[in-house]
């Protein structure tokens, strides 16, 4: 049973639908956006700028559009009921008449004046029981002149046995038309092939139904797009026969998947013609050409389990193909699309076991691709073309297990001349052995090509590899993978207190480490993260404000540890209400707004300064806490998009700021008078 929810005004009116298929479902849906026109009045989608109307479900009717083109809504008469001038809507029933006589009335007049010449006409008007799948005026008249002028030059026999070929010999009702049935035809029992699809699309060897059950006194008729032909090979056959698939069918030999074409099956193959396998640079062909696995992954992902005829698509849907990926089948306009492109030269081939659609275009799956192919023209060509570059080719285009970083081509800042430093660091993006973003854990190291050990931070909604998070689903090549990652990996070079040292815009507050007595601290091993005031921050400060806090010892360690927190946060693992606490006091908190981190409210200048015990982000303000009952609009805000991951994702830590930083300073002094008296 289908709920189908329909608005109407400012009240909800539920109706339950029993729908007996899926096309009786549109059909419904229609008839209740039609009906406020009056009684059996049916809304009609109609693409503008042609004839072509279908009826509608939800989805469409919000859209108000088909294969991505607009559409205008029209009503009209639900099938088997007609209009009484001055009355609204369409308040009768159709007289039922013989098939003859009802191909008259739908829309189908060519069909029945071709009966007549064929002397079918006293067949179809007498006793029987038969389904006819009549061809529209419009479905002769897009016809090849040659095959229509074959067809009325031999009536007696040509157009008679093509006009059998378009009847059953019982009355089939679309809700007796299943997904993958066939039934004999009235010509040489040679079977007709339906495909009853989800959104209600049925189908006559790949015709569409444009309007169906149209029913008679000796049957029913059911007008179709197209004039439809007698299928007696396999897919297999048809690929063999062609010689615009001459490549495609060795290709199909040497992989072992002629069996497969020849068996029963409903399968629907984007095959690639010649043209298509001439486009692929030599090197790379004769690689996938030589290797089996990769092979056949490649005519694989060509194929799917389902059979799709083109007019079943009237909006783009992930399919899964045979190599277990999925390709993008959609349609723009009158063109099939692949991935969102139109590469489809010839649509609708059909075999007794399928369909063959031809593209201009060879598919290669990330299965049958080397690690710089899974680079290449893609949101990473500046890493691509860097590691090449970096002399790392016989690494990217060979067999090892590995993995390539690769950060995105916004992730490159300032010069990218090819240095020894720039050469070391893209042989630090390529790890040792080939891996799944599944399967890192927290605290896991990762050994480069150049020798460095990385280190793994999961986050709650967020994965990162040092200060690079990863920004998209793995791409798994055949023999390496590649994460696309956000920014370009800056190794640690030394603790913390090395990086402070080797940064002019830290020289005061190394004094201030110093003079509080924490260069141990951050010298030791441990996971630190330290919200660095960098010179500015110190020198905003009142000079009498400065001078007392770095006289009091006691009071600047304070204020040292409440920038400290305890465990490693890189930017990426920072999102709305993330928190940290402090060595000292109550919980930082944090919040990400325009690409940049606040922690109360203070901006981050410059994050993800990565040092072996922990990870430095400058700040040009001194953190103070929050006062209570604080407005958090900053930690409220929403996280950055995901193409800026480093700055959006939530932490795995747990953290909240509170106003009592001046008490810890207060109360520690106390203590340390008391323990003086």
């Amino acid at each position: 049973m289908n709920v189908c929810v329909l608005v109407l005004g400012l009240s909800l009116v539920l109706t339950v639908c029993v729908a007996r298929s899926p096309y009786q479902a549109v059909l419904q849906h229609s008839r209740i956006r039609g009906r406020q026109q009056g009684p059996n009045v049916c809304a009609m989608q109609q693409i503008k700028g042609s004839d072509k109307k279908y009826f509608t479900n939800c989805k469409q009717w919000y859209h108000r559009k088909i294969c991505g083109k607009p559409t205008v809504i029209t009503y009209e008469c639900c099938p088997g009921y007609e209009k009484i001038p001055g009355e609204k809507g369409c308040p009768a029933a159709l007289p039922l008449v013989n098939i003859y006589n009802t191909l008259g009335v739908v829309g189908a007049s060519t069909t029945q004046m071709y009966t007549e010449r064929a002397k079918l006409k006293e067949e179809v008007e007498g006793p029987g029981s038969f389904t006819f799948f009549a061809p529209s005026n419009a479905a002769w008249s897009s016809l090849p002149t040659e095959i229509l002028d074959a067809l009325v030059s031999n009536v007696n026999i040509e157009l008679l046995n093509a006009l059998h070929y378009h009847m059953v010999n019982r009355r089939l009702t679309s809700e007796e038309l299943k997904h993958g049935s066939s039934f004999n035809s009235m010509y040489q029992d040679f079977p007709v092939h339906i495909h009853h699809y989800s959104n209600g699309i049925v189908t006559v060897n790949c015709a569409r139904l444009i309007k169906p059950d149209q029913h008679a006194t000796n049957g029913i008729v059911h007008v179709v797009d197209r004039v439809i032909t007698a299928i007696s090979n396999n897919v297999h056959t048809l690929i063999d026969v062609d010689d615009d698939l001459e490549t495609l069918r060795t290709a199909m030999a040497a992989a072992g998947l002629t069996a497969m074409l020849e068996n029963e099956g409903q399968y629907t193959i984007f095959a690639p013609t010649n043209e298509a396998f001439e486009k692929i640079p030599q090197e790379t062909l004769n690689r996938i050409l030589g290797d089996p696995v990769a092979l056949r992954d490649l005519l694989n992902y060509h194929m799917l389990n389902q059979m799709h005829c083109a007019e079943s698509i009237v909006t783009g849907a992930p399919m899964e193909t045979l190599q277990g990926t999925v390709l993008e089948v959609g349609c723009d306009g009158d063109q099939m699309t692949l991935n969102g492109k139109a590469i489809i030269t010839k649509k609708d081939q059909l075999g007794t076991n399928g369909v063959i659609h031809y593209i201009n275009e060879l598919l290669i799956p990330d299965s049958a691709k080397v690690l710089l192919e899974l680079a290449e023209g893609s949101t990473v060509a500046t890493a691509a073309k860097l590691f090449v570059e970096a002399g790392l080719t016989s690494h990217l285009t060979g067999s090892e297990p590995l993995t390539m970083l690769a950060p995105l081509d916004e992730a490159f800042k300032g010069s990218l001349t090819m240095t020894p430093d720039m050469r070391r660091l893209m042989n630090n993006h390529i790890l040792k052995e080939q891996l799944s973003s599944k399967s890192l854990y927290d605290g896991q190291e990762l050994e480069t090509l150049g020798g460095l050990k990385l280190r793994v931070f999961v986050y709650r909604n967020n994965l990162c590899i040092e200060n690079a998070c990863i920004a998209a689903h793995d791409k798994t090549g055949r023999y390496a993978t590649m994460f696309t990652v956000d920014k370009v990996l800056t190794p640690p070079m030394g603790t913390v207190m090395d990086v402070l040292k080797a940064d002019d815009r830290f020289s005061i507050l190394v004094g201030a480490v110093q003079t509080a007595g924490l260069t141990e601290l951050l010298n030791q091993q441990g996971a630190l993260t330290f919200f660095a005031p960098t010179n500015n921050a110190f020198n905003a400060m009142l000079p009498a404000e400065r001078n007392k806090l770095m006289r009091n010892r006691q009071e600047l360690s304070g204020v040292l540890r409440y920038h400290l927190g305890e465990g490693m946060l890189v930017s990426g693992g920072v999102g709305s209400h993330t928190r940290v606490q402090p060595l000292q006091g109550d919980k930082l908190e944090l919040g990400v707004r325009n690409y940049t981190v606040y922690v109360n409210k203070v901006p981050v200048a410059d994050a993800d300064l990565m040092a072996t015990n922990g990870v430095v982000h400058a700040v040009n303000s001194i953190i103070k806490p929050l006062p209570p009952k604080v407005d958090r609009e900053q930690a409220d805000a929403p996280a950055a998009p995901l193409r800026a991951a480093a700055a959006s994702r939530a932490d795995s830590k747990s953290f909240r700021n509170d106003d009592l930083f001046q008490k810890v300073l207060s109360s520690r002094s106390s203590r340390t008078m008391n323990q003086s008296q």
